[in-house]
């Protein structure tokens, strides 16, 4: 599975401007909702559920927000930079600035899981996240994702 297969480039929001860990899943339900074909009230409800669960904050500045969601025909991604960063309950308990949200549909099975792998090894590279931050915009950022994919998959 390919960044690209999860991830387009008009999914990349290189600077979102929020305030919390809510405020950022409302908006990134908003940004997500039309790409997908869902409510944005539903997709957000989701994630709120999701994150209930367990936060999804990795550490390192990352958080993989992602939930399960009945009327998808396929997985559904979004990259977003924060400008600044939020308490998001990570397990490193830092901030977050680097956001890769996932929706999937409800029978995914391993294809949720896989494409939490390779969204997970992805922005364990530190370089990689590196590069992230200081890109210049959303093309460069899109770039950066599905060309740091390619270089660990050779």
């Amino acid at each position: 599975m390919d960044v690209s297969d999860l991830v387009t480039p008009q999914a990349i929001v290189p600077q979102l401007r929020v305030a919390g860990k809510k405020q950022l899943l409302q908006e990134l339900a908003n940004r997500i909702a039309p790409m997908s074909g869902l409510a944005p009230r539903v997709v957000f409800e989701a994630l709120l559920e999701r994150e209930r669960l367990g936060a999804t904050g990795v550490g390192s500045g990352i958080a993989i927000p992602h939930a399960k969601l009945a009327g998808l025909d396929r997985i559904h991604g979004l990259f977003a930079r924060l400008n600044e960063p939020v308490d998001f309950d990570a397990i490193d308990d830092q901030p977050v600035d680097l956001v890769f949200l996932l929706i999937v549909p409800e029978a995914a099975g391993a294809d949720h899981l896989k494409a939490l792998a390779r969204i997970s090894r992805l922005l364990r590279n530190q370089q990689t996240c590196e590069k992230l931050r200081a890109a210049e915009d959303a093309s460069a950022i899109y770039a950066l994702l599905t060309e740091a994919q390619a270089s660990q998959a050779a």
